[in-house]
């Protein structure tokens, strides 16, 4: 293909290209574990309202459909080969292979385009369909283990180190959802610049209908600072104990309360006991998201202490709603916040940083309500999942333009 045919098909693919989007990832709602499967769903749906038929293979439960279409989205959900097994990687490896096996024969029917994968968990079948298939692959690497871990320490996380440094070299092009994620990337991966393109996650205005006093009384016309994520180490969530001690301590009234469900859970409600802190502190556990919203919309300041975030999606949320949001100044959140405009920078694991930065929203108001209205505007015009399915869909088209040129070069040779 010559420069002047392939030019002519850039003019024209906007309007002549259909594609058909296979689309991999371990959780789509309503299964969700973490931020993961809400970018997927919001992505999954803006492509197919693109005109693009987008089909979803993700992990079931015996309890959903193993087939639906929602909202212009197919979704095949598999039962994982070994689904009893309490062995992560084991029960890893069976997603993966049944994966591949309705992906096969979904492909039976379909001529898929491209294989999109999310993360080293659809890896191994990424890489297997993209050979079966003949077809590009493109992967989003959401985080890394690296990232998470500060390091690769254990057997586990070399393990899943592998599985993601393969998954980056078998793919055609890699989208990261930050500046610092592709930071990370070139550093930890040894990837090249060119392999890589920045597209943030998306977040979609959302409505809020529930009073939160009415699911949790204990709330009821209190004041409260909130915030929400998977409960484990890197999200930081000591940090808030810690500055709970802090204002008890020093007589300020701060009531914290925390939403989500995760491993440290237990532990850190242990902890909020043993320091006398449960009038300042409350891990209210696993939410929905109308919950969520609701929460988040009634709060008066929304708190992100993460010590690792590749992006930090509950930030926006938070924003989206007009909140004055509080993040920890590190990886993509960082990048999300300018300070003291759209929100407010806090140092990792510092808990006077953040009594600090709460001090400075709630003794002054409308400055509060002013970083949260242009926290919300900023959300809206740069993260809206319309703009960003539209930034993926222009990938996908360029590793497909690229990969024809590739093989018709090689033909040529």
């Amino acid at each position: 293909m010559n420069n002047n045919q392939m030019n002519g098909m850039n003019q024209q693919h906007h309007y002549e290209w259909k594609l058909n989007i296979l689309i991999l990832t371990w959780e789509y709602p309503p299964n969700v574990i973490g931020g993961l499967s809400r970018h997927v769903y919001g992505l999954s749906i803006h492509l197919a309202q693109l005109g693009h038929e987008v089909y979803v293979v993700t992990a079931g439960n015996g309890r959903l459909p193993v087939y639906e279409r929602v909202n212009g989205v197919h979704v095949h959900r598999v039962i994982p080969l070994n689904n009893q097994d309490d062995v992560f990687l084991a029960w890893v490896a069976g997603l993966n292979l049944a994966m591949s096996y309705q992906s096969e024969k979904i492909a039976e029917e379909v001529k898929f385009d491209i294989v999109h994968a999310h993360d080293w968990l659809v890896g191994t079948s990424a890489i297997t369909l993209k050979d079966i298939l003949s077809i590009p692959l493109l992967s989003t690497i959401h985080a890394t283990e690296h990232g998470r871990n500060n390091g690769i320490h254990t057997d586990m996380q070399r393990f899943i180190h592998e599985k993601e440094l393969q998954l980056a070299a078998d793919s055609d092009q890699i989208i990261v959802c930050s500046h610092y994620m592709r930071e990370e990337l070139l550093t930890a991966f040894r990837l090249s610049e060119k392999k890589m393109t920045i597209i943030p996650n998306g977040i979609e205005q959302v409505d809020v209908k529930v009073d939160p006093s009415e699911i949790y009384p204990f709330i009821k016309d209190r004041k409260y600072v909130f915030s929400v994520g998977r409960i484990v180490k890197e999200k930081g969530f000591k940090t808030i104990i810690e500055a709970a001690q802090v204002a008890k301590d020093s007589g300020r009234e701060i009531f914290f309360v925390i939403a989500g469900k995760g491993p440290m859970l237990e532990r850190y409600r242990r902890m909020v006991s043993e320091k006398n802190l449960d009038h300042f502190v409350a891990f209210i556990g696993y939410v929905s998201d109308v919950q969520r919203n609701s929460l988040l919309m009634n709060c008066e300041i929304a708190v992100f202490p993460s010590l690792y975030e590749p992006f930090g999606i509950v930030a926006l949320e938070a924003m989206i709603l007009g909140k004055p949001t509080i993040v920890s100044e590190t990886g993509g959140l960082k990048g999300i916040i300018h300070h003291s405009i759209t929100g407010l920078l806090m140092v990792p694991g510092d808990a006077e940083s953040l009594i600090k930065n709460i001090d400075i929203l709630m003794q002054n108001p409308n400055k509060a309500a002013e970083i949260g209205a242009k926290g919300k505007q900023i959300v809206k015009s740069l993260y809206g999942w319309k703009r960003i399915a539209k930034q993926t869909e222009k990938i996908i088209e360029e590793t497909l333009l690229n990969k024809r040129g590739n093989l018709n070069e090689n033909a040529e040779k």
